[in-house]
């Protein structure tokens, strides 16, 4: 057992708490975008109760409900972020930031819809376990447009073949997460002592450990978006692999290509990052980490078209040498949508605006460098 003070102990079970309320939100987010109804019910006690608008009662029901709307349809995704919790004891209180995004099937064609809302939750730890007691769900605003979902890029002959998003058991994601993690202990053992008071030196370590996984993936996303090869390849161990469609193969290989093919074909990314899961044991993690991409490149013509993606990024992950590194990488996509831009960029206020770009000239670069 690790000696710790009374300030650090405080510290550290505010972090556990902390970290167990965020990994609830994201299985609650999970179990709708995988239609589970188990693993959506997982994320509340069985006395629970919600306010959609549209229901108003116990979760279970709302969440049978939810999976039975969604099984017929396309895949969604929900986007948890932003998250501010305030915890007494063994309640707390939280608002979260949600994204959701549906398409609709009509008789005129199919629907793209984007929600933008907020969950107001009620928690409480019983039995070591946090679970949501009560949930408000307010709309701040949505938009809808008739779909240009293209999946035509999924092909699986063997240079590129993409993993597509889908419902329950066929998801590529659950059967990632079930077959890497087969051999940690039981999740169930390891969510029990997070929860308690009686830290182990292997909670510790694993509340130690996600925000450098969390960390990992978000230097993903600006490596890519600046194409910064050597920032990207930093992410990898040496025997690291990637699938993502576009690429499929070694992870330091993927780290120059990638960033090649979006300085050549791309005029700018923007990746996102959320609802983080992990699955810690050891020297070993397994996590699913939602993502949200935008891509704006010329189409055939020359227009520019603004491509909007909504996927996964499945990773394992391994502790060498005291160091924390990607080793498997996938990407799944579950949905994209396109339209002709209508970005400025030198007009009114956006043209006095600090501006993006690639390579170190962005100016994150030199914040960096002037922090130290």
């Amino acid at each position: 057992m690790v000696s710790l003070n009374d300030e650090q102990r405080t510290g550290l079970q505010a972090l556990a708490h902390k970290q167990a309320i965020e990994q609830c939100l994201a299985r609650h987010a999970r179990g709708i975008d995988r239609t589970d109804p188990d693993l959506l019910k997982s994320a509340y006690h069985e006395d629970a109760r919600v306010n959609y608008g549209f229901f108003a009662g116990p979760a279970s029901e709302m969440a049978d409900m939810l999976v039975e709307m969604q099984r017929p349809a396309p895949i969604t995704l929900h986007r948890p972020s932003n998250v501010w919790i305030k915890i007494q004891g063994d309640r707390a209180v939280t608002e979260s930031y949600v994204l959701a995004y549906a398409e609709s099937e009509l008789e005129q064609g199919n629907i793209q819809t984007l929600v933008g809302g907020r969950y107001l939750d009620h928690l409480e730890k019983r039995s070591g376990d946090w679970r949501i007691t009560h949930r408000t769900y307010v709309l701040d605003w949505n938009s809808n447009r008739p779909s240009t979902v293209n999946l035509a890029e999924s092909s699986f002959a063997s240079d590129n073949f993409l993993p597509l998003g889908a419902h329950g058991a066929r998801d590529p994601g659950n059967l990632f997460l079930a077959v890497e993690a087969a051999g940690f202990k039981p999740n169930s053992q390891r969510k029990a002592t997070m929860s308690t008071e009686a830290l182990t030196d292997n909670d510790i370590d694993a509340m130690l450990s996600r925000p450098v996984l969390e960390e990992l993936l978000t230097t993903y996303c600006r490596a890519v978006d600046r194409t910064d090869a050597d920032l990207l390849a930093s992410i990898f161990h040496d025997d690291a692999t990637v699938v993502t469609g576009h690429f499929n193969g070694p992870g330091k290989e993927f780290a120059r290509e990638i960033t090649g093919w979006c300085r050549d074909n791309t005029l700018r990314t923007f990746h996102t990052v959320s609802n983080q899961w992990f699955d810690i044991d050891g020297d070993k993690a397994v996590g699913e980490t939602y993502v949200i991409a935008v891509q704006s490149a010329p189409d055939e013509s020359g227009q520019a078209l603004d491509t909007l993606v909504g996927g996964r990024y499945l990773d394992k992950f391994e502790r060498r040498e005291g160091t924390w590194k990607v080793v498997q990488h996938t990407f799944v996509m579950d949905w994209n949508m396109s339209q002709p831009s209508t970005a400025v960029f030198d007009e009114d206020m956006f043209g006095q605006m600090v501006q993006g770009t690639r390579g170190a000239e962005d100016p994150v670069y030199a914040f960096w460098k002037s922090a130290g």
